[in-house]
Parts: structure tokens; sequence; C-alpha cells
């Protein structure tokens, strides 16, 4: 089958785009493999592993363009890629792509030629820091999409930051709101009072949107990066993000969002929250800890506000016979959800990101039992787009669980938003509707349950997507906890 690879000197994109832009020219017809990429040693690696041959002669600012297929799909490949970055470069591409960079252009010269007083850095994490610490020393706060930063690297850059008076977001941090601007994977929310502070990017999505269905505004949602709240980074941005969120008059409540903290470091956290002129609330998963939903309600009713019904849009479902809950997740801290409130029914749950070390599943990601995997973990997403654009490691799981008569019930979380796929739940719904039937023709029923975490001001419309889902013959929940919950009492009695 013959490859195309192209060299494109001097064209940079930022990584998010590419992940869209890859996107679309696999999916271009006759295409059977695809990657559109800066020529970094980790892309090239991955691309390589592909099976194309690649110049041993290339640089991280050069675009690698490589396309495989029969006929005429290096065509339509290169035509989709070309349209793909004409839409870049005609919607300013000032959030997506740079377009043709000038030689030498620097992070710094940008800041000076704008007058910013906030970078989005997204490069590889080798070449992060020096980029957001160059942003630093010019007196802008930094939103640090790079993965693959150091902790020793996140702790000097934090430490710069302090000093500085700005805020480092990140590293790895994917979802902000500032002043209402949606950065990275966000929602489109109602402005309005509630300031969020998020090491965790699907988390604080959930509680933005769960925030919206109250009919409650957000002032602004600051990440702070998945490790912030660990004893290594002793939640260095988080205390200067609480620190700017209670010192800005449009804020009248903070809530915090966290994966599982470090205990010591949650207690001084609270110990300097205390002392700040706004309440601040903590939804802060954990075992003993209220869920995600549970720790907004307990928060909207602190703050005088009523809590509503959740929004779900369910069908008539006959439990499992037999099998296990196989929970396929494209948000880490949604995963980490739905395991923490499973554990205390079906005890021991496989993972690729276990709870403990004991429950860590092997190379294949296979188990008889319980399992939940997280596709957007670093390990499933190197070489390739996010679970939250392409989708289809995922869908190809759902086909594989539809033939296992070990599996009795599906949970799955579908996230919508700005930087996500385009149109998620009509391919969710089709790949629903074939593992329903596929179970159904060797004599099984397949309850699915869907945690659908949007709003309708998304680009997608939450409601829209609900209903493709629930035509498709799922339960959909807004609320992850609650969704989690309808799937444990779908399984066989006896497993519960």
């Amino acid at each position: 089958m013959p490859d195309h690879v192209e060299l494109r000197r001097g064209a940079y994109y930022d990584s998010v785009s590419l992940m869209q832009v890859s996107r679309k020219v696999a999916s271009a017809p006759g295409v059977e493999a695809a990657q559109v990429a800066m020529a970094t040693d980790l892309n090239t690696d991955v691309i390589r592993g592909m099976g194309f041959a690649i110049p041993d002669e290339v640089s991280p600012n050069d675009l690698i363009v490589a396309i495989r297929g029969d006929g005429d799909a290096v065509a339509a490949g290169t035509a989709a890629l070309d349209a793909a970055l004409a839409e870049l470069k005609a919607a300013g591409s000032h959030a997506g792509g740079f377009g043709e960079a000038p030689a030498r252009r620097t992070l710094g010269g940008a800041i000076s030629a704008s007058e910013a007083n906030l970078a989005l850095v997204s490069v590889p994490g080798q070449h992060a820091t020096v980029e957001a610490l160059d942003a630093i020393h010019r007196g802008v706060s930094v939103m640090l999409f790079s993965d693959n930063v150091t902790v020793e690297d996140e702790v000097r850059l934090k430490d710069a930051a302090a000093a500085a008076d700005v805020l480092v977001m990140g590293p790895d941090c994917g979802t902000a709101v500032v002043s209402g601007a949606a950065l990275g994977f966000a929602n489109a929310v109602q402005a309005g009072e509630v300031g969020i502070v998020a090491a965790s990017g699907t988390g604080a999505q959930q509680v933005m949107c769960l925030l919206d269905a109250a009919g409650i505004g957000v002032s602004h949602c600051l990440g702070v990066g998945g490790r912030d709240l660990s004893t290594a980074v002793a939640g260095r941005s988080t205390r200067q993000a609480l620190a700017a969120l209670a010192a800005d008059e449009a804020t009248t409540s903070v809530v915090v969002v966290s994966k599982p903290p470090a205990e010591e470091v949650l207690a001084d956290l609270q110990a300097y929250a205390a002392g700040l002129r706004v309440p601040v609330h903590w939804a802060t998963l954990g075992a003993g800890r209220p869920d995600l939903t549970a720790a907004l309600e307990e928060a909207l009713r602190a703050d005088g506000h009523d809590v509503p019904q959740w929004p779900s849009w369910t069908v008539d479902q006959a439990p499992a016979a037999s099998g296990s809950l196989r929970g396929l997740f494209c948000g880490g801290t949604l995963a980490d959800e739905a395991m923490l409130i499973a554990a205390g029914d079906l005890g021991g749950i496989r993972s690729n990101i276990p709870l403990s070390p004991e429950l860590a599943l092997g190379p294949d990601l296979r188990d008889d039992g319980h399992v939940v995997i997280d596709f957007g973990d670093d390990g499933l997403t190197q070489g390739r787009a996010h679970p939250m654009i392409d989708p289809s490691l995922r869908l190809e799981r759902i086909a594989a669980e539809a033939k296992d008569d070990t599996c009795g019930v599906l949970l799955l979380d579908l996230v919508l938003g700005y930087g996500a796929h385009q149109d998620p739940a009509d391919e969710l719904a089709e790949a629903i509707l074939e593992a329903r039937t596929t179970a159904a023709g060797s004599g099984r029923e397949l309850p699915v349950v869907v945690s659908l975490t949007g709003t309708e001001r998304d680009p997608q419309g939450l409601q829209r997507c609900a209903t493709a889902l629930q035509q498709a013959g799922a339960s959909v929940f807004l609320s992850n906890a609650q969704a989690t919950r309808h799937a444990l009492s779908l399984l066989p009695a006896q497993e519960n």
C-alpha cells in the first residue's frame, strides 16, 4: 500500500489544532492511516513506528504529513489536509494554528507585540518550560497545555510565577475559562459569580455544566494542572488561584475541583481558604468524600441556591443477566469518580488508572471482571489525538465488548464543548446501536449508560446529543455520579 510522506518546512501549528487536522485527513476516502504532526522526537518516533519512512534531517519546526492508502487516497488526504489548514487560517487561527511561522519568532516577541497578559503554551514538554519561563519573566500568566513537564520544572515554574505575581495554569492543563474566554477543552457556560479552581480538566467541565444546569454562571475557571495538589507541588497554583478569585469582585464563591489530593496539602489549602473573603467549597474526590455532584449540591445549598433535578434522558432497560461492569471513558476524572462510586458495591475494579497498584490492567487492557479504562491517559494518547477529538480506539473497544459475554453493562462518557469532536454523538450512537444489536444476536441484553457533559450552548448541542444517544438505546445523565449508579443498578443482582 503506497505511502506519502511530506515535510513542510517552517510551518508551525499547535498540537490541539493538529489533532483535529489529523482526524480529518484520516477520515478522507481510501485513507488507511494518517498522521499530521510537528517533527518532534516523539512524533517522528511514533510516525516511524507506523511504518512511514521519515528523513533523518528534520526540525521540530517542520510539519510532517504522512498518509497511507490505495488509489486516490493520497490525493484525497492531501486535499483534506489543505482544506483543514485553510480553515484554520480563515478562522484567524490565533488559537488554532499560526500558519507559516517567521524565522526566529519567539513567545516573548509575540507578547511584546500584542501586549498580552496571558500566554497559552502548547509545545513538546522538553521545550515547554523555557517558553513558559519566557512569558513569566515578562509578567504574563501562562496556561501550560503541554504535558511531559517534570515535577521539578513544574515547581520551578510555579515559584517563578509567584515571585512575578502571575499564575501558571498547568502543566497538562486542558481546561480554563478566563473572563468568558474558553481555553482548551471547555464548555460554553453562562457568565456568573462562581469561580472554579481545577486540578482536573473533565472534572472542571462536569462542575461547570452542572452549575449551568442549575442556572448559575461561572466567573472564571482556573486550571492548575493535575499534580498541583500532590505532595511534591503542594498546591502552589491552587493557592494563587484562590487568592486571585477572592480578589475578583465578580466572584462571590469558589469551588475547588480535584482528583484525590494529598491529605496534608488539602488540609493546608483549606486552612488558607478559611481566611479569604469568599466561601470556598471542596469537590475533591477520594475515598469517603462526596462525589462531584454531591459536593456541588452541598455548595449550592451553602450559597443559598436551590438544587435542581439534574437532566437525564432514560430508556427502559432490563438488567443484564450476567457479566461485569465495563467503563470506557475519555475523561480521567470521570473515570476516577466512577471507580470510587462503584468500588463500594463491586470491590476491586481493574483499570489503566487504578485506585490501587494491584488493580492495574495488563498491556492488553483486558480482564473478565469489572474494568474501567481511561482512553485519555497519556499511555494511550502518545502519537494520536485525545479521544475527545478522535474516539476511534474507544469505538473499537465498544465493538469488542459487545462480542464479550463477560461484559454485562457498558458505562460511557461523552464530553462536549470547544476543542472536542465537532459531532461526537452520532458516531457514539451508531456504535451503541451496533453493540446492542451484536449482543442481542448472541442472546444477551447489553444495557448502555452514558454520562454526557455539556450545555445547550456548546457547539454540539446538549439536547441533540442526548436525544441521539437515547434513540440508540442508551440511558443518558448529565451527572456522571448518577450515570454510574444507574449502571450499577443494571448489573446482575448477585454482583451488586
